[in-house]
């Protein structure tokens, strides 16, 4: 089984694309890390966010793709913030260090939950344009340790890290699973204690979304069928919470589809950001769309003056209920 940390298209990641990193808090262990690649004219960029045990690294994937087709790309790593509220601010001060209005976020659970944080943060002078959540919650009290939050500062790196593997999928699964759960357990050993321990804080911190902050946010929600760390009634939750959402399902994919299963997720996030093709809030290079889709684009435009509207993509990929 050939491992991904040693393929060609992580190695050509990790060749051609930059690893940044910048500080825009008072205190300077805390830093940001992040790949930002394709076209820097793109203004309204998709901005990938990592679960737990993630680093910047694990959407190489979605970088390559993407910025293959013209789209602009960020992958964050998280510096360590213990409150949501910090996150957040720290967060919106990276936007401003890099002179980004509005962004598309896509987020992969802890990331997901953040990313809807953050909406909710910044809705009076909104920050975020759409959201893509993958494998995603809403409420922290699902996973049961609200009680024990505080107290993940005390503890160990190797019990963090047994906290966090015990979320992992168990039993046979296909290779390509199989490559995913390697990677990933790959980058849990590459986090520190206090990494481990703050982004477990946030995600287990008693917080839950606030859907009425978030109005007017495209959403798109992509999940997974087989097993996965998040539970039925979870996702009944988010679907109970963004009725209007479109739905991504994948049969197969475990929790990370994006390593897994990355062609359809990239499918995914591809017709999520094509509604804004046209518009001030497009993730593309105009340059890369073809002449036809540009005819469609400028007749919206033309119709549509500066308004906004929700536009449903043909696609049959995506179903809304």
């Amino acid at each position: 089984m050939e491992e991904i940390r040693v393929s060609p298209d992580y190695n050509c990641f990790r060749s051609t694309v930059p690893l940044k990193r910048i500080i825009v808090d008072d205190d300077d262990s805390k830093v940001w890390s992040l790949y930002d690649a394709g076209p820097k004219i793109i203004r309204c960029p998709i901005i990938l966010l990592p679960p737990v045990s993630g680093t910047a690294e694990v959407f190489f994937q979605q970088v390559l793709a993407l910025t293959g087709w013209g789209y602009r790309v960020i992958s964050l790593q998280y510096p360590v913030y213990w409150d949501l509220l910090e996150f957040c601010d720290g967060f919106r001060k990276l936007l401003d260090y890099l002179q980004l209005d509005k962004v598309h976020l896509f987020g992969a659970s802890l990331g997901g939950f953040l990313a809807q944080k953050f909406a909710e943060f910044t809705h009076k002078s909104p920050r975020v344009h759409s959201l893509i959540l993958c494998n995603t919650f809403s409420d922290t009290s699902i996973f049961h340790q609200t009680l024990t939050a505080n107290s993940f500062w005390l503890m160990p790196a190797f019990m963090l890290k047994k906290i966090v593997l015990s979320n992992f999928a168990r039993g046979p699964v296909d290779p390509k699973m199989a490559e995913a759960i390697d990677f990933m357990v790959d980058r849990l050993e590459s986090l520190s204690q206090s990494e481990l321990a703050s982004r477990l804080t946030l995600n287990c911190q008693n917080s839950y979304v606030e859907p009425h902050k978030i109005k007017g946010v495209a959403v798109t929600i992509i999940d997974v069928f087989d097993q996965s760390a998040l539970s039925h009634e979870a996702k009944e939750e988010m679907y109970k919470l963004y009725p209007d959402a479109k739905r991504a399902h994948l049969k197969t994919g475990g929790n990370f589809p994006y390593l897994s299963r990355s062609a359809e997720v990239n499918l995914h996030i591809q017709i999520h950001l094509r509604q804004f093709h046209g518009t001030r809030y497009a993730a593309i290079d105009p340059a890369m769309l073809n002449a036809e889709e540009l005819d469609v684009q400028n007749s919206r435009c033309s119709g549509d003056g500066d308004r906004e509207e929700d536009r449903v993509d043909s696609a049959t990929v995506l179903r809304q209920r």
